[in-house]
């Protein structure tokens, strides 16, 4: 199921906040597009995040990549940020900004431009850390803003449970049709469960898709939307449509 935009809540904003978001993960894929080759390789491990750095506090050395220089020009707790803006291919790319763009725009009308950036920030770092946990020694950068974006789905499940989301179902057929939100976000929570428990095996090969980044992430969104209304002596779950 893709997401291609939601029409039953009025904005009072304009998403300033999630449009340069975009605009910033589009000019840094095409920046890394023109790379190309072992120069965008390089890139990945300079801007990207790797855990095994991280835990073992210096530089990854003697990777097999192509010559060149990986070494993160700064501080390599700053790549848990970088790789928020790093995407590896177009599917990457579309597929988290589409996600942004459709769920994004009403949290930043909800919680205005500077706490959305905050809490944009916050849920993905707590992605990332939730990643790194599953795996201290992994030597493979973490590239991505969906750690982030689960956030957003999060907060957007609490908050607008019952908006309908247009999207495009591919099964068999191409089929266009109105979701609520707490169908499709419980489906795709649903498959971040799934894939995750793969990676818990002995045996397994952590890569390809961060399924517990997405967990995270999302967890994170969930919960400060739980403390948010706490804090504002809301009901945790609306009662009532809100559109």
């Amino acid at each position: 199921m893709l997401p291609l935009f939601d029409s039953d809540l009025p904005r009072r904003r304009f998403p300033i906040i999630t449009i340069c978001l975009i605009a910033i993960s589009a000019l840094v894929f095409l920046y890394a597009l023109k790379l190309g080759g072992a120069d965008r390789t390089i890139f990945y491990f300079k801007y990207g995040l790797i855990p095994w750095e991280l835990t073992n506090g210096h530089d990854l050395l003697g990777f097999a990549v192509k010559p060149g220089d990986i070494d993160t020009p700064f501080s390599n707790w700053m790549t848990i940020f970088t790789s928020m803006f790093i995407h590896g291919d177009w599917l990457h790319f579309v597929g988290n900004m589409l996600f942004l763009w459709v769920f994004g725009r009403n949290i930043e009308d909800r919680f205005g431009p500077a706490l959305f950036l905050l809490f944009y920030l916050v849920t993905g770092l707590a992605a990332t850390w939730m990643q790194i946990a599953i795996d201290t020694q992994s030597q493979v950068p973490l590239i991505g803003a969906s750690g982030a974006i689960a956030g957003v789905l999060g907060a957007y499940l609490l908050l607008y449970p019952y908006n309908r989301i247009t999207t495009v179902v591919i099964f068999f057929l191409i089929t266009v049709i109105r979701v609520p939100v707490v169908y499709l976000l419980g489906f795709w929570l649903f498959l971040q469960f799934w894939g995750s428990v793969g990676t818990l095996a002995p045996s397994a090969q952590i890569g390809g898709i961060a399924y517990w980044a997405h967990i995270g992430g999302f967890a994170a969104g969930a919960l400060i939307v739980t403390l948010y209304r706490l804090a504002s002596h809301e009901p945790l779950w609306p009662r009532r449509r809100w559109f």
